[in-house]
């Protein structure tokens, strides 16, 4: 039913029901699109600010990417419709919107197209797409192919959705001079001064043919008539009306009609996406339909080769092979693919939270370092001098600060040290704390030390009088909102990150040889763990925060949200939770927080307002950060355990949660391939059980990046140091061996890890030489090492 490729290329699902969200996702830096098994289809490109080509049925309010999206019988899809001429028998591909019985059906999810193959009634359909690596188009192939033992006479359908694009202005005709149908409209706007930005939008919307069509229809009401979508009444007659739509919701199908001998194949190609105007679109089809090379590579066939290039350069610096293939597929697969895809995208956003672009580019410092780099300089460019980061990083000229980004939040500055010390220990380049970097309210220059220097006084001071971090309207929990609104309340998560996170910037000047600001920074790390468990200790675990009205909560007492995962797992790293601590908050987390998805945010879910915590109480109880497995929570304290030492099963067993699978009862329970991880999947586990498990098939999370970490530093222990490569594994105590590939300062590592009797403590040998320090140094760009490391029984 559910399978990789032998080649892990590809995730096979083999029903279009068992799993009826499954999804693959595709992009480049101009836009995006997710599809799921059964052709719905969720997209959007940037001009600049997101927008749709392919709309619902009625208006769009404007929204990021949902979780847990909700598919409907007119959802945005992709679908080709099939109909035998001589006994009228119908049925589509991939499975929507005739649901009709599949003799053989696989949805293929590779990391650069995404396949599906339905046969029916001996007709073979075999609908690909991929992207070009710069253009906002979808590049359709679709092939018919006769698999019975006799001739067949056929139509077919291509049926792209376009959707309701304005209440100002919509229509299609068909331009037989482009050989495609062209969707126009005009973006509603009410301000007269608004006009200037959207008479340059992208208003149209094509379906481009390589062929020429029998017929078309452009009106989705024309093609629908009394039939619907299950079988439409315009399929009905021997061919489409040649209509168009004036001021009704416009449409793009095509009709083929063919007679197909025993085993003859006929193959289509299609582009769909949006432009400005037909002169755009004239342009397009030259470049992919009609240009050929000097190797007679047309431009549509280039554009394939060149996106699975594009693709292919996400890859990780880790090739593992462990006792688990099912974990393996994801970290050498899809897993640096999901971090490429948020460091080269931003999300597909103008203004990403700080918090996510910093976070996104630390998983960046793994796969393009000099994107990490860049990023980083960006984002303190745009700092306030009195050391505050803005909530979002604004990365258009005419960009601006929406939605959540316009409400004020206390946690940007701690993600500085924390995403730039993985950088660091990749590349070594502590030239960049050197550069100099101008503020956003200041013409004044000075080194990116300086920068983060302010950023770390500014969390010293941003206190109460007891030393505790102010919230404002929400830290890392965006819907925690009402904590701290009248300015007093305190996130007890933000004060324990903030002592991690002067631990860790005095760590980077002391190897920076400032030692006296290290000293100065691991003192303020010392006295913050202090206040941290005067206020913040509640016997057996760390509380979340304390209200406007100096009510702490995430304490014994709540019946609801009495247990949040974010301190615990952060005062595993920076040093507050000694021996007891940490085994009280360990067995806390697993008695209270643990579940066969993962481990959770908060427990137990909110299941009503509480009005001076805020909006998360409000989210349906398991979902989002209202007690769901929020698995970028999760990753936090993972790192934790690992950090803490001695907790290496219980890091790989919430790690390996995370991960659809490898039983099939499992990827069921979730609904989801194991090719990305999302966002969340359900949780409130003790209290709605029904629901719990279920994915959120959101693929932008900040997650990955971390993941990625927990495996360079924690499970793998091959971290990078100023003088070299220190190796540490922590390899659950069920394996017996592993080996990895690392790809570290342009050097190259074949490490092989086994456990061996008689061994104390771990031994590393590089070229049969033991390594007494654990640490590979002097290493040489080009070089290949073979290393071997021995660990205890």
């Amino acid at each position: 039913m559910i399978k990789a490729s032998e080649d892990n290329e590809y995730y096979v699902l083999t029903s279009p029901t068992i799993l009826p969200k499954a999804s693959g996702f595709l992009w480049n830096e101009k836009m995006m699109i997710q599809l799921n098994c059964r052709g719905y289809a969720t997209s959007q490109f940037m001009q600049p600010e997101p927008a749709k080509y392919s709309h619902g049925p009625n208006m769009e309010a404007k929204s990021f990417m949902q979780p847990e999206q909700p598919y409907y019988a007119h959802h945005p899809g992709r679908f080709v419709y099939v109909k035998d001429e001589t006994n009228g028998q119908l049925f589509s591909a991939p499975y929507e919107p005739v649901r009709a019985h599949a003799d053989r059906y696989t949805f293929a999810v590779g990391k650069h197209r995404i396949v599906w193959n339905t046969e029916s009634n001996g007709v073979a359909v075999e609908m690909s797409l991929s992207l070009p690596t710069e253009d906002a188009i979808e590049m359709w192939r679709v092939k018919v192919k006769n698999v019975s033992e006799s001739k067949r006479k056929l139509s077919v359908y291509p049926y792209f959705t376009v959707g309701y694009m304005s209440w100002m202005n919509q229509s299609a005709e068909y331009n037989e001079d482009l050989q495609a149908l062209v969707c126009s409209s005009v973006t509603p706007y009410q301000k007269y001064k608004e006009y200037d930005k959207i008479k340059l939008l992208k208003d149209k919307t094509y379906l481009l043919a390589d062929r020429k069509p029998y017929a078309w229809e452009a009106s989705q009401e024309t093609f629908e008539g009394d039939g619907g979508l299950t079988r439409p009444s315009a399929i009905e007659n021997e061919t489409l009306s040649n209509g168009d739509a004036r001021y009704e919701m416009p449409l793009a199908v095509l009709q083929y009609r063919m007679e197909l001998e025993p085993g003859e194949e006929s193959e289509y190609r299609f582009l769909f996406g949006p432009a400005k105007d037909e002169e755009e679109i004239a342009q397009i089809r030259q470049t992919y339909f009609t240009q050929t090379d000097a190797t007679g590579e047309n431009g549509f066939e280039k554009a394939e080769r060149e996106y699975a290039d594009y693709v292919g350069e996400g890859k990780g610096n880790l090739e593992i092979r462990t006792p688990d293939a099912d974990f393996d597929n994801m970290i050498n697969h899809w897993l640096p693919r999901q971090m490429y895809y948020h460091g080269k995208t931003n999300r597909l956003t103008t203004d990403p939270q700080t918090r996510n672009y910093l976070q996104d580019h630390m998983g960046m410092s793994y796969i393009k370092p000099q994107i990490a780099r860049e990023s980083f300089l960006t984002a303190l460019s745009q700092q306030n001098a009195d050391g505050g980061m803005p909530d979002g990083i604004l990365l258009h000229e005419d960009a601006e600060l929406k939605y959540i980004n316009q409400v004020p939040h206390s946690d940007h500055n701690v993600w500085l040290p924390i995403c730039i010390s993985a950088y660091l220990d990749e590349t070594n380049d502590y030239s960049l704390l050197d550069e100099k970097v101008p503020f956003a309210d200041s013409e004044e220059l000075v080194t990116v030390s300086e920068h983060i220097d302010r950023a770390m006084r500014y969390l010293m001071t941003d206190r109460d009088e007891r030393g505790l971090n102010y919230i404002h309207q929400g830290d890392w929990c965006d819907p925690m909102n009402m904590v701290g609104v009248r300015g007093k309340g305190v996130s007890g998560w933000l004060t324990i990150a903030t002592a991690y996170t002067f631990n860790v910037w005095a760590n980077i000047c002391e190897a920076g040889g400032r030692i006296e600001a290290a000293q100065s920074f691991r003192l303020a790390a010392e006295e913050t763990n202090a206040v941290v468990n005067q206020h913040l200790w509640d016997g057996d675990w760390y509380i979340r925060g304390i209200t406007d009205d100096n009510v702490a909560f995430g304490v014994k007492e709540d019946k609801e949200g009495r247990i949040f995962i974010n301190p615990q797992g952060w005062a595993l790293l920076s040093g507050a939770a000694d021996m007891e601590k940490k085994e009280k908050l360990i067995r806390s987390v697993e008695e209270q927080l643990e579940t066969p998805y993962g481990v959770e945010k908060l427990a137990p879910s909110y299941t009503a307002m509480r009005e001076d915590v805020g909006r998360v109480t409000q989210k349906h109880p398991g979902s989002a950060e209202n007690g769901a497995v929020y698995n970028h929570a999760a990753a936090f304290y993972i790192f934790g355990l690992y950090a803490a030492g001695e907790q290496q099963d219980n890091a790989y067993r919430l790690l390996r949660k995370m991960i659809p699978g490898p039983n099939q009862e499992d990827i069921v329970r979730r609904g989801q391939l194991p090719v990305y991880i999302p966002n969340y999947y359900r949780g409130a586990y003790h209290q709605f059980p029904r629901t719990a498990g279920r994915s959120s098939h959101l693929f932008n999370t900040g997650t990955v990046a971390w993941v990625y970490r927990c495996l360079i530093d924690g499970l793998f222990g091959l971290q990078g140091s100023p003088s070299g490569l220190r190796i540490k594994p922590q390899l659950p105590t069920e394996w017996q061996e592993a080996s990895v590939k690392r790809e570290f300062r342009g050097a190259k590592f074949n490490i092989e890890m086994k456990r061996v009797a008689g061994v104390q403590a771990t031994e590393v040998y590089v070229n049969g030489e033991l390594i007494e320090s654990g640490v590979l140094e002097h290493l040489q760009p080009g070089a290949e090492y073979e290393v071997l490391v021995k660990l205890p029984q």
